[in-house]
């Protein structure tokens, strides 16, 4: 796994220049403060240029400031506990409309996974799924709604679907004990990364299933057991994170299914509609 910020940072600060190490220091010991900062403000608040800064995050191996900044946004999901998250929201919507604010940085976070979405690792976990002897799905804390959604719809369409449902690290490997190389086994981890989900994605790959990761990052505690990677990004909102991104992709892998699938899904729905009919399962205008 590669190397957090934090560990980036320390790695090199012997040798860094006086201005950097105010820098480094303010990133290792104020990383909240600093993670919403523009690189003028960061260069103003511990008392160097703004060139300076910029320089600092090139010495680190980032593609410019905003890649920096980032980094340093990574380093607070995953760090601070909620009443710290509750606390940077507020500063960071001060009084402007909330919906407003949310919605955009929705908006955003979409456009931006959308871009980078990895489109041959997407194609990989469309065939995983298709061929796999059993789907196997899971997610801890806040990601087991998503996954949860994910296995609902699978299970529409197929006989095969497994929800995981973490409950303690022994149930993990309880409930994928008969996991094997035919299987695909589809984690979803976002900061605060959960314990269980390490564990049990190690297990996996152990016992040779194939891996389908979705996370908010190549430096998540889960993506290095990924055969598929799929970075959806995520960002506070409030104590809580923002999931509309993965949720998109769940979107859109179903969409897929469906289009390759397309004859014998829709006579399966056939056969589903007549049976919701019969049942009464859905309630009549």
């Amino acid at each position: 796994m590669a190397a957090d910020i934090s560990e980036r940072i320390k790695a090199i600060y012997s040798t860094l220049s006086k201005g950097q190490k105010k820098i480094a220091n303010a990133v290792l010991q104020n990383y909240d403060k600093v993670a919403y900062l523009t690189a003028a403000k960061l260069g103003e608040l511990v008392g160097v240029s703004e060139s300076t800064v910029v320089r600092f995050a090139d010495e680190l191996g980032f593609e410019g400031y905003s890649q920096f900044q980032l980094a340093v946004q990574e380093l607070v999901r995953i760090k601070l506990t909620p009443n710290q998250r509750i606390e940077i929201t507020k500063q960071r919507i001060g009084h402007a409309d909330v919906i407003d604010k949310a919605m955009e940085s929705d908006i955003d976070k979409i456009k931006y996974t959308l871009e980078h979405l990895d489109r041959a690792a997407f194609s990989k976990a469309v065939d995983y799924i298709l061929n796999s002897k059993n789907i196997y799905i899971t997610g801890a804390r806040s990601s087991e709604p998503i996954a949860r959604l994910l296995s609902y719809n699978l299970s529409l369409i197929f006989d095969n679907v497994k929800l995981v449902v973490p409950t303690s690290s022994a149930e993990v490997f309880e409930q994928m004990y008969s996991v094997g190389e035919e299987d695909v086994v589809i984690a979803f981890s976002f900061p605060r990364y959960s314990s269980k989900m390490v564990n049990g994605i190690r297990f996996a790959r152990q016992k040779n299933a194939k891996v389908i990761v979705f996370t908010d990052s190549d430096v998540s505690p889960i993506a290095e057991f990924a055969h598929c990677l799929l970075i959806a990004q995520s960002d506070m909102a409030s104590f809580m994170d923002s999931l509309v991104a993965p949720l998109s992709i769940i979107n859109a892998i179903v969409i897929e299914i469906t289009a390759r699938r397309e004859r014998e899904i829709t006579e399966r729905f056939d056969a589903l509609e007549k049976l919701w009919d019969e049942y009464e399962v859905y309630a009549k205008r």
